[in-house]
């Protein structure tokens, strides 16, 4: 099952994909096929938690897959399973299939119902590629396509004024904790020459990097989590939120967007 770690979310971003453009001809608008993709998602987790917990998969465990090079560094999209990764991945997919079953009912006469399910996965599947991620690189781009689900879902309901407005506050106060955050993965990559989290805690442990260099990375990284965990002072989009539809405010407080920014600091451990 840990070979096939990738699945986990890899299938609900191509549930998001097929729903997206075919989702009128399945059943029930593509709600079922994005349901059974995080259901699935779900059951290789809880597997990958119970192997852990019974002592036959020794973690770390990492899967690395050549992405693309440039100049003299090589870029990786990997798998990382450790402690955080393997409970937070649980709970993720856990916790959305829950969501998106009630989605069903609550949406059912709900306009672009089918766009609705295909943002909810592509949102599932951007938090599990974020918490999966071996590489800070690959971490930002679940980050940042997770940012713009938000966008999408809170303000789904654009007729209302109210949904509108709420969803720009939460894009725009979100993308200045995203400035810091970018700026902390160009230092990293500047001082260090890698995105990937195990090579950065080897440097940090052996005082390759100054204690004043990874007081800036860690102040620079902690602004990605001032944004999306909404804390002072860009914690003004987070009550608009809930002017998204309730399976949306159930999805960024309890199982992902919020989470996200805790996370960050996880991963981020040494430089902190």
């Amino acid at each position: 099952m840990v070979d096939h770690a990738y699945l986990i979310p890899l299938l609900p971003f191509c549930a998001a994909i097929i729903i997206f453009f075919f989702g009128r001809w399945l059943p029930v608008k593509g709600a079922v096929l994005g349901i059974l993709a995080v259901l699935i998602s779900f059951g290789m987790s809880a597997d990958i938690l119970m192997q852990v917990l019974d002592g036959t998969l020794k973690l770390p465990q990492v899967i690395r897959y050549p992405w693309f090079d440039v100049g003299l560094f090589q870029f990786e999209w990997g798998v990382l399973l450790d402690g955080p990764s393997v409970m937070l991945m649980t709970a993720i997919s856990g916790i959305s299939s829950l969501i998106q079953i009630y989605a069903v009912g609550y949406m059912h006469d709900a306009p672009r119902f089918k766009r609705f399910f295909a943002y909810l996965s592509l949102f599932t599947a951007a938090m599990l590629a974020l918490v999966l991620a071996n590489n800070y690189l690959q971490f930002f781009i679940g980050w940042e396509i997770m940012g713009a689900c938000s966008y999408f879902l809170i303000s789904f309901e654009f007729e209302r004024d109210a949904a509108g407005r709420a969803g720009n506050k939460a894009f725009l106060t979100t993308r200045l904790g995203d400035l810091g955050f970018y700026a902390g993965l160009l230092t990293i990559f500047f001082v260090i020459g890698t995105f990937d989290f195990a090579q950065i805690q080897n440097h940090i442990r052996d005082g390759n990097v100054s204690p004043h260099i990874a007081m800036i990375i860690g102040l620079l990284l902690f602004c990605g989590t001032i944004g999306k965990s909404a804390q002072v002072p860009l914690h003004v989009w987070l009550p608009d939120a809930m002017e998204g539809p309730t399976p949306v405010s159930a999805l960024i407080h309890a199982a992902t967007m919020v989470a996200a920014g805790v996370f960050l600091v996880a991963r981020s451990y040494d430089s902190f």
